[in-house]
């Protein structure tokens, strides 16, 4: 019998481990060529199965006393019962800006609510879920707009949060019908691959309401200031920069209201010219130097209410000059933290922006933006309601809030002339400044040629796959009747189902009329910037049909009587009382109550005791397109009920199922561009956070050449 050396045992085992170590590295490498997940399952996908409405019922001793002080926006403990799993100690408050003043100006009692799960219990979670906002589609005659954008983005790979419809009941009696909202918080950063990167949800205007954000902000002392500029004359700017940070033309702007441009601004003694000011436009010329650095660091920096830091510009190299980014953060951040978001900010205002971006994701960002026309947001008159994303110095943006998408908030401030200004709004003039210089995020895009190329290619997919195609007018179609009969039966609705009816047939116009206009601007046959429209308007689609306040719309001019919403104190915006195109700006207050009363698509299984749509049979996809981002089809069967007894400790809800990740029914998102410039963040293809990290590499080369090394030397040992 032959005794093998130790020797030669030796250099096979070595052997041995050199092979392991070489097929690891190939695995490894294989997936990076093929990309990580783009989402992965979390376990609360089925909440957000768009195929049904859901069902969540609020159990709270003393929710009068709840309701009575829900403008100070103070959580309260509670119980919920989400598709019959029931968690106890669960916190919920009121939230919302200028929807939070007006709901309590209305004399309605339906708040919009966020739910934190682990507020009052730490570690407890709804199958993962830690926050959970409860919509209440005021401003929204149509039921659809935060739907129809998060559904949206999340067709075009945007990280999106997810949603669906519920019926909320308190304490077992009807309370309305809410869009169930996935929190932009840990859960989402998990889901979508996320996690290595900080999260941030820069805000510094709060009208009305709004917890954390703009807390300071005092909209009486606004509105007085205001107007005592117009009546001093202490002005600076250009009407015509004025128009176009509410989205319209200062010609439009004006005649909104009855007057010439030239009158515009008279009522406050000074010209329209010089009305600008009074929201923080740029400095003039002779301003001093002082004065302007005071208006970049402490007010409104550029066109549009909003300060230089919550506009992304690069001020200097001081955390305390973004505070209004810093004290937002919904992670933990650093000072290396803070160093290296800064650092992007100065690249993002230099020479080479794409540096500080994930150009792909934003660039997709913009294109569904622009189509939604919301100027509450990063790019319209009112800086804020966004979340911003930056990893390893590179920035991307996150979309937030889009109840007054579709040209709502353009309607009730004045701007704008109407259908045909909103469908022809002009897609290289997406921002309300109109150049996009003090917004760098998005503004390097129509400043760098490769980059509007692409964003002109993404627009082109998107308006052939999601409009020509067919594919949104079916989707509006199938929810609208998943609904109707939740908009009917609630009694605490801001919309009767008539107006309901009327804004989903102005909804499918606009959809359809914003498609052909886009195509035209993509074709060269319509101007695709705002000086383009101005000097040849006679290509524009014809939007005079269209009644954009039928879709649901916010008025600034306090003007109930005419069913529009009001901010406090009734301030009215200059150029008319509701900027309305038909007087009907607002909700129907006939219907109020003074007493109680996945990206893309489908993103989870059915759900146990959710309403299920009686038109599924002939739905589009019965919504269940797109699933990738876990849960089950849409059809399969429900699983099964499971109730948790009350209880106050931490441990977790037993859950009725824990989905896995499923395939795409159909729907697919359109394909992708080829990617150029800045790293991509939870997709599907080969970036920074999907490679291994340099230490793991290290560690990984000195495995291997400490493994070639013993081959090569080790030694015989006799015996």
């Amino acid at each position: 019998m032959t005794v093998l050396k130790s020797k030669t045992i030796d250099r096979l085992c070595c052997l041995a481990l050199a092979v392991m170590l070489a097929l690891i590295a190939a695995v490894w490498a294989g997936k990076a060529a093929a990309g990580r997940q783009k989402t992965v399952a979390v376990g609360y996908e089925g909440l957000f199965d768009q195929s049904a409405v859901h069902t969540i019922d609020i159990e709270m001793a003393d929710w009068e006393g709840f309701i009575a002080t829900a403008t100070q926006e103070e959580y309260a403990e509670c119980a919920v019962t989400i598709d019959g799993t029931k968690l106890a100690g669960v916190g919920i408050r009121a939230k919302g800006n200028t929807s939070l003043s007006s709901v309590a100006g209305l004399g309605s009692r339906k708040y919009s609510f966020k739910i934190e799960f682990d507020h009052f219990v730490k570690g407890r979670l709804y199958q993962g879920l830690d926050k959970l906002s409860l919509n209440n589609l005021i401003y929204d005659a149509t039921m659809m707009k935060d739907y129809l954008a998060y559904t949206l983005m999340g067709k075009m790979e945007v990280p999106s949060p997810l949603c669906s419809y519920a019926q909320i009941t308190v304490n077992g009696e009807p309370w309305g019908l809410y869009l169930a909202v996935e929190g932009v918080e840990d859960g989402f950063l998990e889901r979508n691959n996320l996690t290595a990167g900080e999260l941030y949800k820069p805000d510094s205007m709060s009208f009305g309401g709004g917890r954390g954000n703009g807390r300071d902000f005092d909209f009486e002392e606004f509105r007085q200031n205001f107007e005592r500029q117009l009546e001093e004359g202490e002005t600076s700017g250009t009407a015509s920069d004025f128009a176009a940070s509410f989205g319209g033309q200062a010609e439009d702007f004006a005649a909104s209201g009855g007057q010439s441009a030239d009158g515009f601004g008279a009522s406050g003694g000074q010209s329209a010219e010089d009305f600008a000011a009074s929201f923080g436009g740029q400095a003039r010329q002779g301003e001093d130097a002082a004065a302007g650095e005071a208006r970049q660091r402490g007010g409104f920096g550029g066109f549009g209410m909003g300060s230089s830091d919550v506009k992304l510009q690069y001020i200097d190299d001081d955390p305390e000059s973004y505070a209004n980014i810093f004290d937002n953060a919904k992670t933990k951040v650093s000072k290396k933290d803070k160093a290296r978001l800064i650092s992007a900010l100065k690249t993002l205002g230099g020479e080479e922006p794409r540096e500080a971006v994930f150009a792909d994701e934003v660039i997709r960002y913009l294109a569904v933006h622009d189509f939604l026309q919301n100027d509450d947001s990063y790019t319209g008159m009112i800086v804020h309601n966004y979340y911003l994303y930056e990893e390893d110095g590179k920035l991307a943006i996150l979309p937030w809030d889009y109840n007054l998408a579709f040209g709502a908030q353009s309607m009730g401030m004045g701007g704008g002339s109407g259908g045909t200004s909103l469908v022809n709004s002009p897609i290289d003039s997406p921002v309300s400044n109109g150049d996009g210089s003090d917004r760098p995020l998005v503004g390097w895009i129509l400043q760098d040629a490769d980059a509007l190329a692409q964003y002109h290619a993404v627009y082109g997919q998107f308006v052939s796959e999601i409009i020509e195609s067919g594919w949104l007018k079916a989707e509006i179609d199938r929810v609208a009747a998943l609904i109707r009969p939740c908009v009917e039966a609630d009694a605490n609705s801001f919309y009767t189902a008539e107006e309901f009816d009327v804004g989903i047939d102005a909804l499918q116009t606009y959809c359809a009329l914003r498609g052909e206009s886009i195509r035209g601007q993509l074709n060269g046959t319509i101007p695709s910037t705002s000086a383009g429209q101005q000097a040849d308007s006679s290509a524009l689609v014809d939007g005079s049909g269209l009644s954009v306040s039928a879709m649901g719309a916010m008025s600034m001019g306090g003007n109930r009587e005419g069913g529009g919403f009001g901010l406090p104190g009734g301030f009215a915006m200059p150029g008319g009382e509701s900027g309305s195109d038909d007087g009907n700006t607002g909700p129907s207050q006939g219907r109020q109550s003074d007493t109680g009363g996945s990206f893309g698509g489908s993103s989870g299984g059915q759900s146990a005791q959710a309403t299920p749509d009686p038109n599924s049979a002939a739905a589009p996809d019965s919504g269940a397109e797109n699933n990738a981002s876990g849960g089950q089809p849409a059809g399969s069967p429900p699983p099964a009920e499971t109730a948790q007894p009350e209880t106050a400790t931490p441990e977790q809800p037993e859950e009725t199922s824990r989905p896995e990740a499923a395939p795409a029914a159909n729907g697919e998102p359109p394909a992708r561009n080829d990617r150029s410039g800045g790293l991509s963040f939870g997709e599907d293809t080969a970036d920074a956070s999907s490679r291994m990290p340099w230490w793991q590499l290290g560690v990984f080369a000195a495995v291997l050449l400490l493994a070639i090394l013993l081959v090569v030397r080790a030694p015989g040992h006799e015996h």
